[in-house]
């Protein structure tokens, strides 16, 4: 397993991450992995959302976005 090493913690975070693990009757080392795991998972959820959302508007839109097209609105822009 790898180690990571945390550098220049503001206290304030440092004590709200202490005292979270207290609760969570965990080490901060655990709690801190659990804290970095959930936001790594949040961040997935969040881009799954986005690509959806991308794709729906694709499929809406009259326009098909291909090579040849981005250079043919090159060109014209160009003329």
């Amino acid at each position: 397993m790898a180690t990571l090493t945390i550098k220049n913690v503001p206290d304030q975070l440092y004590h709200r991450l202490k005292r979270q693990a207290e609760r969570n009757r965990r080490s901060l080392n655990g709690e801190t992995l659990v804290c970095l795991e959930r936001a790594l998972e949040a961040g997935q959820e969040d881009e799954a959302a986005l690509l959806e959302e991308l794709q729906v508007l694709r499929e809406a839109s009259e326009v098909y976005l291909t090579d040849e097209v981005v250079r043919s609105a090159i060109d014209e822009g160009r003329a």
